[in-house]
């Protein structure tokens, strides 16, 4: 292991991170708490500086898996379609397969410019999340509590204040609802068995209705519909803590975007969902057959600003926490350095719990229930 690769794997040096992120973030949510005057005032230069403060803290994330991590992403599409990605809106459909899927779709925004805007359909846990959650909050994400009969009304008067939303951004759905398992997988199939559908080998039934209402509260200013489908490559499955190790891994994501062929009316679009999804298996299978996707391959360049931002706030709070640290050790108290390091165990546990966060073993137990055999 070279010295890089060795300081990358250091656990000092995923704690100085953790650091800057968490202090910057709970400094931007802070700041974020203050545009709230700004709301009545200008609703669309609140929206604007809550784009960029949102930028500053998801893109440390980014920089994780670009600059850190040196994670490569190819990303196969339609050349003509290429031109198009970050100068429309777009719903995007998003496998949901790995713990880093999110992340990966944080990186394809970052390079096509759209990553401060994005949107998501997001369970309403989430909202309660210190920095991430915090931050969805004023950008105006939509959350639900994945029982339709009282997200319904909620989930569309929030899709509908978006139509006249200032910046150009995706709107991600994992129509799946939940993160793939195999036992889900098992209890999904049961239900699909059960309602004669085709069933699926490498996805979950698909949750219709909201999508449908995505698409109904915002065709007329979506411009497209993303098919995504993300893989990794050597049969990988990447996970946070091998991001923050400097593991590198390369993503190929898989883009077809059928614009029009979305029907209005629900019952239509539910059929169409269920077929997409069908195309979106036989991809897999192609993929794990092939290694590669039908299309031309191509990688977005990667921009500077992931990486300036994350040095911005690293050149801003790790000067205090060091000169802290010296006066403290040169204090020679005792209680001083036993208060030092009570608060390094604390901190090295809140770090494993948000990297717990994203693992799958302790994902949510949504789709789990076996008495739930009603597909939404």
């Amino acid at each position: 292991m070279d010295i890089v690769g060795f300081l990358k794997s250091q656990f000092i040096c995923h704690l100085l991170i953790c650091y800057i992120f968490i202090v910057s973030g709970l400094i931007i949510n802070f700041i974020q708490l203050f545009t709230l005057i700004l709301w009545p005032i200008n609703k669309q230069l609140f929206r604007r500086i809550n784009c960029r403060l949102a930028y500053c803290i998801s893109s440390q994330m980014v920089m994780l898996l670009e600059w850190w991590s040196g994670t490569d992403c190819t990303l196969y599409t339609d050349p003509e379609s290429y031109h198009k990605y970050g100068k429309e809106n777009a719903i995007v459909i998003l496998n949901h397969n790995f713990e880093i899927d999110f992340l990966c779709g944080w990186n394809f925004c970052e390079r096509f410019g759209v990553l401060g805007s994005s949107k998501v359909l997001a369970k309403k846990e989430l909202s309660y999340m210190p920095i991430i959650g915090w931050m969805w909050y004023f950008l105006e994400i939509v959350f639900c509590k994945r029982k339709w009969e009282e997200d319904r009304k909620t989930v569309v008067q929030k899709l509908l204040n978006l139509r006249d939303y200032p910046e150009n951004f995706w709107f991600l759905i994992h129509c799946e609802g939940t993160r793939f398992t195999e036992q889900k997988h098992q209890i999904s199939m049961q239900v699909a068995e059960a309602k004669g559908l085709p069933k699926l080998k490498y996805h979950l039934l698909p949750r219709t209705k909201g999508f449908a209402v995505t698409v109904q509260c915002l065709r007329n200013v979506v411009s497209a519909v993303y098919d995504s489908t993300l893989n990794f490559r050597n049969n990988e499955n990447p996970t946070l803590l091998g991001v923050l190790n400097g593991k590198k891994y390369h993503a190929d994501l898989y883009v077809r975007i059928p614009l029009d062929d979305v029907p209005e009316d629900e019952q239509e679009c539910s059929t169409w969902l269920h077929k997409l999804y069908q195309e979106k298996d036989a991809f897999q299978e192609e993929y794990y057959r092939t290694g590669t996707y039908p299309a031309v391959p191509t990688t977005p360049p990667r921009r500077p600003w992931t990486l300036l931002n994350w040095l911005f706030w690293a050149l801003l709070l790790l000067y205090p926490l060091f000169k802290l640290l010296i006066n403290m050790i040169n204090s020679g108290s005792s209680l001083t350095l036993a208060s030092f390091t009570f608060v390094i165990i604390i901190a090295s546990v809140g770090v494993r719990w948000m990297i717990g966060v994203t693992e799958i073993n302790k994902g949510s137990t949504y789709g789990n229930n076996d008495n739930k055999q009603k597909q939404k």
